[in-house]
């Protein structure tokens, strides 16, 4: 019996985005969690919901397989998110640690800012278009 094997919907393009500074993580553990109180480590969604990665627990959907996590890093990373977010990144106005739910190049993603850059969370259906237009975006930074 031939054996499946694991892919992603940005498999094809991973070389290319590392050779633009962008790193795929396709299986980061994530789980969507609602409910009044904040579970920690968890990125808020809305005013009940929150997404939370890392290892899922018993009262939380695995939402894993949904999403795709990119990882753009380097010294133009938020010069290249600017060319299609609106948020104002700026270490003062969005610190390491923040995370917001926003639009990207008109897809919507989770950010959050990290030490050595940005972590982007994009549905899979969504992530060929992104992985695309980071490509495009980071080409004058090469």
């Amino acid at each position: 019996m031939a054996e499946l094997l694991r892919t992603h919907a940005l498999e094809s393009r991973v070389d290319a985005l590392a050779a633009a500074g962008v790193t795929v993580d396709p299986y980061l553990p994530m789980a969507n969690v609602r409910g009044a109180q904040a579970p920690d480590a968890g990125i808020r969604l809305g005013p009940d919901e929150w997404l939370v990665l890392g290892d899922a627990g018993p009262s939380a959907t695995d939402v894993s397989a949904q999403r795709i996590t990119l990882y753009l890093t380097g010294d133009h990373a938020r010069d290249v998110l600017a060319k299609g977010c609106a948020i104002d990144l700026h270490p003062v106005a969005f610190p390491v640690g923040s995370s917001v739910q926003t639009l990207l190049a008109q897809a919507v993603v989770i950010l959050t800012a990290l030490d050595d850059g940005y972590r982007i969370i994009v549905r899979s259906s969504f992530a060929g278009y992104l992985a695309d237009w980071l490509l495009d975006a980071t080409i004058e930074f090469r």
